[in-house]
């Protein structure tokens, strides 16, 4: 009854803050990423779009099935994927029902391809394409995954693998921020990362069997700063610190054990800490051993940017490539921070105890906190 309760007086504010003027996004942000997210479909489908900044009021409508599908290059390889999206769909949804949405499913990879040619599709991409056609419906998931494509998830679009490197370079830093001996383990086997690539680029739609798990985690991931899945993929990582440092320490055994997730996660207090290293990590921070990964060139950017890039909507690696403006005096910094020894870092979690007690919902707040004052400079943290 408590929980009932709970619910009911969160599914009010997030009703409150979509009818007020203008529209309340930062706490339409703050409820998608506390405890349980945007709880129904029915306010995902309003509220997504305002998290994307995606006007609903004419949705254009889809382009003739015919005419989207014949001479294009991608047609026969979307198709291929669609068809083996099986156990995406509901178990036990009728077979006609499903087909009628895989159909669906085709034309909106296609027309979003075909509306921005400068996007390449990639496989895993329709993983993230179902996840919104489930929730809000063929025209309205057009226009988000449009959205998403050109922003979140445009580095993915590229011809090259490149920039998806990039960012999945940031995962060992953010392993080594948190706990050095899995670092350095994972380090000793020369696993990669290669074993969240899955889960970055469909945003774990394609490793995760429970839906509802998938849609929980699309709620932060929309509201939150595009490098927000890096963030939980380490988190994931981290919470089965034990079961990698019992492994094997050998490529093959760690890389068996990290690919296959585990079903059972417990989502609410991952999304809490992903947020929480977020606050302490943000990528700024963490840009030089993310580039001396890849050995290329490094980014300073300020630790404000990020909280201000939080709430624009950017392909992640154009934030990465930020160049802070008064670059000195953020290389001082970051220099300072990158070279002080380990113990140091011990007793920045201690002071961080704070964002810690408050969870995710510290990200909404300094979010909320830039919409009133955009010059606040983000002294929060040392």
């Amino acid at each position: 009854a408590d929980f009932d309760a709970k619910k009911k007086r969160k599914v009010a504010k997030i009703y409150q803050a979509l009818n007020s003027d203008p529209i309340d996004v930062a706490t339409l942000r703050r409820m998608a990423i506390s405890e349980g997210g945007l709880l129904t479909d029915e306010i995902r489908c309003k509220v997504w779009p305002k998290l994307l900044s995606v006007s609903t009021d004419e949705l254009p409508s889809l382009p003739a099935r015919k005419e989207l599908r014949e001479d294009n290059k991608d047609y026969q390889q979307v198709l291929l994927d669609v068809r083996r999206s099986l156990r995406r769909f509901p178990p036990g949804m009728p077979d006609d029902q499903r087909e009628g949405l895989q159909e669906e499913l085709i034309d909106i990879i296609l027309n979003v391809l075909k509306r921005n040619p400068q996007l390449h599709y990639y496989q895993g991409y329709h993983d993230i394409v179902v996840t919104f056609l489930l929730v809000v419906g063929d025209r309205l998931a057009t226009a988000l995954v449009e959205k998403l494509s050109t922003h979140h998830l445009r580095d993915f679009m590229d011809p090259t693998m490149d920039n998806t490197k990039h960012i999945l370079n940031y995962l060992m830093p953010i392993i080594d921020q948190v706990n050095p001996e899995v670092h350095d383990f994972m380090q000793s086997a020369e696993v990669g990362t290669i074993f969240a690539l899955s889960w970055l680029i469909t945003w774990f739609g394609h490793v995760l069997s429970d839906f509802r798990h998938v849609v929980r985690l699309y709620d932060f991931f929309l509201a939150c700063h595009p490098l927000m899945p890096i963030y939980f993929a380490a988190v994931i990582v981290l919470h089965r610190k034990q079961e990698v440092l019992d492994c094997e320490c050998d490529m093959a055994s760690v890389h068996h054990l990290l690919s296959q997730i585990p079903q059972d996660l417990p989502y609410e207090s991952l999304i809490s800490k992903a947020g929480d290293l977020f606050v302490q990590f943000p990528p700024s921070e963490l840009a030089k051993e993310a580039a001396q990964a890849a050995q290329a060139e490094r980014t300073a950017a300020s630790t404000f940017k990020d909280f201000e890039l939080a709430s624009v909507q950017q392909r992640p690696d154009t934030v990465l490539r930020q160049r802070f403006r008064e670059r000195l005096r953020g290389e001082e910094r970051t220099k300072s921070i990158l070279t002080k020894p380990r113990t140091n870092r011990f007793v920045k979690l201690a002071v961080m105890g704070l964002t810690v007690a408050l969870g995710a919902a510290a990200l909404a707040v300094v979010k909320s906190a830039l919409e009133w004052a955009p010059k606040f400079e983000l002294q929060i943290f040392p």
